[in-house]
């Protein structure tokens, strides 16, 4: 028998103590490998759907509130812009490209955005059936919207006045689907896109009167602006230019993002200070273990040395246990954290929120072990030592 044979006999000879030890261990992993997946994950999902947005415009009030209903819709907007103003800051010789969303409706809890094609370009959007609007009251729907819904080319749907599940049905005012979009993994996979025309006729209503008609669409709005730059030289004026001399906010998604990130990090600091707690727990319940497992095994090394085992290969035997509880708390870590991400991505998308691919492993992940293995080798350190040194003749002579 080798000594990773006798080392498993070992923990297999005490079950309750080797489950205890493996689980304090996968506690401990799994608490911090949860919160690197899901931060990851999250953050990748922000990056990609700010990619390519060099700014946002609303009204005024919080800049990271008017970035995460503006480019993430995770939040209510701000308030609403006049059509104007949006108009007038696409002439903007610093402005490449001016993105207008309108914000007002949903359809069973996804979000109704008004825009133009500009919009799907902007996340590199295609097409899995039909094509984009080509008029008022058609909608193209996102990947995770047509899926959920059920919802196909030619089908008709009315929209909820709000943002939230279960307001009042503009029930005069219906939709037909014209275009379903290919996941994308962005944003566009959560919304209903349909162009600002539509938005205004549904809460304007069919105006025939010239004189009431001219008067109403002076005074259209819009709910969200996302530019992206004509030169670098933008980056520098343009916000600044924007939030000091006009009615309007300018959010860079960059640095709001890094300040949510900022923010959120606390608590993933604790999280990730807890899945230390439980890894030193861990580390110290493996020596109480290991140390009261050398007095109860001091006869079986006192035998193992007279049958010519070396004192290295007494220590190592020791030191194996450890590395063998260490790997299995570490892979069952691995596997908690998967599954606890897994639950929170369930959660949020019950809540149409951020997506969170639960199951998508990265060879990184390996580095979660580390952890595990250095607390086991530190539990093992002293107890191996001691079993080298142990004095095989007094040991016999106790049991003669």
């Amino acid at each position: 028998m080798n000594l990773l044979q006798l080392a498993w006999s070992y923990l297999r000879a005490r079950p309750l103590g080797t489950l205890l030890n493996v689980l304090l261990l996968a506690l401990g992993v799994g608490t911090i490998g949860f919160v690197l997946i899901v931060n990851g994950q999250i953050g990748n999902s922000l990056n990609r759907d700010a990619q390519g947005i060099d700014l946002v415009v609303g009204a005024k009030g919080s800049p990271i509130q008017l970035m995460l209903a503006g480019i993430f819709h995770l939040d209510v907007p701000t308030g609403n812009i006049p059509l104007g103003a949006a108009q007038e800051l696409a002439k903007n010789p610093l402005v490449r490209r001016v993105v207008p969303l309108s914000i007002a409706d949903s359809f069973r809890g996804f979000w109704v955005v008004g825009s133009t094609p500009d919009y799907i370009d902007l996340y590199h959007g295609a097409f899995a059936s039909g094509h984009i609007w080509n008029d008022r009251m058609q909608a193209v729907l996102g990947a995770t919207v047509a899926a959920r819904t059920g919802l196909g080319i030619g089908d008709r749907f009315a929209g909820s006045h709000g943002l939230a599940e279960g307001g009042p049905v503009h029930g005069d005012s219906v939709y037909t689907v014209v275009g379903v979009l290919k996941p994308s993994e962005t944003v566009l996979d959560r919304l209903v896109l349909v162009n600002p025309e539509s938005i205004w006729f549904v809460h304007e209503g069919n105006i025939t009167d010239p004189d009431e008609k001219k008067v109403i669409e002076a005074e259209r709005q819009v709910t969200v602006l996302l530019v992206q730059y004509a030169s670098p030289l933008a980056a520098v004026s343009l916000p600044r230019k924007i939030n000091a001399e006009t009615n309007l906010q300018a959010a860079s998604p960059a640095y709001e993002t890094a300040r949510l990130f900022k923010m959120i990090g606390v608590g993933a600091d604790v999280i990730r200070a807890f899945g230390g707690v439980v890894l030193a727990t861990a580390a110290l319940s493996l020596f109480i273990a290991l140390y009261h497992a050398l007095n109860e095994r001091a006869y079986d090394i006192a035998v193992l040395r007279t049958l010519g085992a070396r004192p290295s290969s007494i220590a190592m035997m020791l030191m194996l246990e450890a590395l063998i509880l260490a790997v299995l708390g570490g892979v069952l870590g691995l596997l908690l954290a998967h599954g606890l991400a897994a639950v929170l991505a369930w959660w949020m998308a019950r809540q149409e929120s951020l997506p969170i691919n639960a199951w998508a492993f990265s060879a990184n992940e390996l580095w979660l072990l580390v952890p595990s293995l250095l607390a086991a080798t530190l539990a093992a350190l002293l107890p191996s030592w001691r079993a080298a040194q142990a004095n095989i003749s007094a040991t016999l002579a106790r049991r003669a």
